[in-house]
C-alpha cells in the first residue's frame, strides 16, 4: 500500500474522495470481489441445493437439498459471531485465533489486509467459503442423517475443525508460511472429504436398498445444479487475490482448462471400461477437476492446468471406480455421493502438485518474493532444487495435518452429538424418507408403485338431468 493519500494532492472539488469511498478503496476491486462472493454463495444456494436434490431417491430429494439450505444459513450466523475471528483474528494459540464478533462497523468498514477493500468484503467471502464445506461435507451423509443431528453438528464442525484448518494455513497460523494453498485445496476439499467419509462413519449406513439402488430423480436438475457449481468456480478462484489483477484472471483461465479437461478424462475412462458415458460420471469429473486446479489456480502455467486435469479425471476415476468397490476400507463406510474420492482425493492430488508445478514469478505475484516455494519441477532448471524438494515436503505435512485434524476432531463431535440425539433416522424412518423427516414430498406426484385413490362418481342433483335434458 502506498504512503500517501489525497490530502497530499490539490485535487478539484469533484475528485476529492467522500465518506462513503475513502481514498484507499478501490472501485473495481471491491465490485469484483463482491461479485466473485456473490458467485461463491451461488454455488451453495441454489447450486449444490439442486445437485444434491436432484441426485439422491425422489424419497430423499427434500431432506438432501434442506441439509445443504440450513447449513449455509447457520454458518453465516456463526461466522460474524465469533468464527471468522478464530479463522482470521489475532492469534490466541497457534492453532487459531481469538473467538470475537466481526459485526462492529468500525470492523467492517476499515480495509482489508491488502487496504484496497472493506473488511466487509473479506468477511462475506470467507463466509462463502465456510459454507460450501460444511455444505460439501453433507454430500457424505445424504439418505440417513438424523436432521435434528445435522443442526448440532453443523456449527460444532465449523467452530473447531473449518476455523483451525483456515487459521493455521491462511490466517497466520503456524503452517501459514510454509504451505501453498491459493484458494483451499486442503482447507476446504481436503478437510470436507476427510470430516465426510469421517462422518459418514460414525452415523452409519444407509437402509440396504437405498444402498444397493440410489438412481438420482432428476438428472436435468442435476446437470443444473453441477452448472452452478462449474460457473460459480470462477468466484471461488477469482476472487481468492481479492484483487481485479492478472492473477484472477490467470486462474480463471486455468479453473476451466482443468475442469474440462478432467471432465473429458473421466468419460472416455467409462467409455473405454464401461462401453457407455455416464452423465454422473461426467459431473463427477467436473467437480474433481474443480477441486484439483483449487490449491494452485493463480501459480501454475495454463499447461501445469492441463496436466492436473488429465490427472484429477483419472486418479480419482480409478479410487472410485475401482478401489471402492475392491477395498473392504471403503466398503466399510457408506459415502453417498463419493465425496472422499471427489475431495479428499482430488484435494490433495492438486495440493501435491501445486507444490510440484508452482511458477516462482507467479507465486511472487500472488504472495510476494520468497514467500513461497518454486514448485519442485522448476526448482529443477533454477539451482534451487533443495528449496523445490522442501517445499513439496511441506505440501505433505499440509496434507497430514488437515488429515489428521479432521478425523479426529470430526469423531469427537459425532461422538458428542450422539449423546445428545441418534446420528442417524431410526429404521421406520428410512424407508419413508423425507415425509417421515419433514412431513413435505419434493414431487405433487403419484409413483414408486402406489396405487392411485379411486375417483368418487359425481352425484348429480335430480333436478340437474331435467335441465340438461332441455338444453340437449
Amino acid at each position: 500500500m502506498n504512503d500517501y493519500s489525497y490530502e497530499d494532492f490539490d485535487l478539484p472539488e469533484a475528485f476529492q474522495p467522500n465518506e462513503a469511498s475513502p481514498w484507499w478503496n478501490n472501485k473495481a476491486d471491491n465490485a469484483w470481489q463482491l461479485t466473485a462472493t456473490t458467485m461463491v454463495c451461488l454455488q451453495s444456494v441454489p447450486g449444490l441445493v439442486i445437485l444434491y436434490g436432484s441426485m439422491v431417491k425422489k424419497k430423499w430429494a427434500v431432506n438432501s437439498a434442506f441439509m445443504a439450505f440450513y447449513a449455509f444459513a447457520v454458518v453465516l450466523v456463526c461466522w460474524v459471531l465469533w468464527a471468522h475471528q478464530m479463522a482470521f483474528g489475532s492469534a490466541l494459540i497457534p492453532l487459531m485465533g481469538k473467538p470475537d464478533v466481526a459485526l462492529s462497523e468500525k470492523y467492517l468498514l476499515e480495509p482489508s489486509g491488502d487496504g484496497k477493500v472493506p473488511m466487509a468484503d473479506y468477511v462475506f467471502f470467507q463466509f462463502a467459503f465456510a459454507a460450501i464445506t460444511v455444505v460439501l461435507l453433507a454430500g457424505s451423509l445424504l439418505g440417513r442423517m438424523n436432521f435434528y443431528a445435522w443442526m448440532i453438528f453443523v456449527p460444532l464442525w465449523l467452530t473447531f475443525s473449518y476455523t483451525i484448518g483456515a487459521f493455521t494455513i491462511w490466517g497466520g497460523g503456524f503452517l501459514e508460511p510454509y504451505i501453498i494453498d491459493y484458494a483451499g485445496g486442503f482447507v476446504i476439499h481436503l478437510s470436507s472429504g476427510v470430516s465426510g467419509f469421517t462422518a459418514a462413519y460414525w452415523v452409519g449406513p444407509r437402509h440396504s436398498r437405498d444402498r444397493h439402488n440410489f438412481p438420482p430423480n432428476n438428472i436435468i436438475h442435476m446437470l443444473g445444479g453441477a452448472g452452478f457449481l462449474w460457473l460459480g468456480w470462477t468466484g471461488f478462484n477469482g476472487g481468492s487475490p481479492l484483487v481485479a489483477g492478472r492473477i484472477a484472471a490467470l486462474a480463471i483461465v486455468n479453473t476451466h482448462l482443468c475442469a474440462a479437461t478432467s471432465l473429458l478424462v473421466w468419460v472416455s475412462l467409462d467409455m473405454i471400461v464401461y462401453k457407455k458415458s455416464s452423465v454422473i460420471g461426467a459431473v463427477q469429473g467436473m467437480i474433481t477437476g474443480l477441486v484439483c486446479i483449487t490449491p494452485g489456480a493463480g501459480i501454475v502455467e495454463p499447461w501445469g492446468a492441463l496436466l492436473m486435469g488429465a490427472m484429477s479425471g483419472s486418479i480419482p476415476w480409478y479410487t472410485m471406480m475401482v478401489l471402492h468397490r475392491r477395498l473392504v476400507f471403503f466398503q466399510s463406510v457408506d459415502d453417498t455421493l463419493g465425496v472422499f474420492h471427489t475431495h479428499a482425493v482430488a484435494g490433495i492430488l492438486g495440493g501435491l502438485l501445486s507444490g510440484l508445478l508452482a511458477k516462482p514469478n507467479l507465486l511472487t505475484m500472488m504472495y510476494g518474493p520468497d514467500k513461497h516455494g518454486p514448485g519442485l519441477f522448476y526448482s529443477l532448471f533454477n539451482g534451487q532444487i533443495e528449496f523445490g524438494f522442501k517445499q513439496f515436503g511441506y505440501q505433505i505435512v499440509g496434507t497430514a495435518f488437515i488429515t489428521a485434524w479432521n478425523a479426529i476432531v470430526t469423531s469427537l463431535i459425532c461422538i458428542f452429538v450422539s449423546r445428545l440425539v441418534n446420528l442417524r433416522m431410526n429404521a421406520d424412518d428410512l424407508e419413508i424418507g423425507d415425509d417421515a423427516a419433514h412431513g413435505e414430498e419434493a414431487y405433487a406426484l403419484w409413483g414408486d408403485g402406489e396405487k392411485l385413490p379411486k375417483t368418487p362418481r359425481l352425484r348429480i342433483p335430480p333436478r340437474i338431468p331435467s335441465i340438461c335434458c332441455r338444453l340437449i
